[in-house]
């Protein structure tokens, strides 16, 4: 099965106080104001807030799947090729940038449900 942007919205919609935003042109995901995620317009790729060591051992072990992004890449921004990934790991990857952006007491209110 091919991951898309709706797998990527259908993630986003499951996590806390989050919203997809139309800024720059595209859509973005957010908590609480502050993205954590980035869609191209063309459904193909995203972009994920990510620590700069994840950001290197994914687009090193990956480079067919994640890149390094054009200014957001300085700051450990991860792109990915949707359809190179399979949906647990963006899940996972999701779901990690989302807890790197939002609120400490929304991210343990979340993980006491899990």
């Amino acid at each position: 099965m091919a991951v898309t942007d709706d797998h990527v919205r259908a993630i986003v919609a499951g996590l806390p106080e989050t919203e997809e935003r139309d800024t720059w042109g595209h859509p973005t995901c957010r908590v609480r104001d502050t993205m954590f995620a980035s869609m191209d317009n063309d459904g193909l790729t995203l972009t994920l807030k990510a620590s700069k060591a994840e950001q290197q051992a994914l687009q090193s072990g990956r480079p067919d799947v994640f890149f390094v992004r054009k200014y957001v890449g300085v700051h450990g921004w991860v792109g990915i090729q949707l359809n190179g990934i399979d949906l647990e790991e963006l899940q996972e990857l999701v779901t990690e940038a989302w807890r790197m952006t939002a609120p400490k007491r929304i991210v343990a209110s979340f993980d006491d449900c899990q």
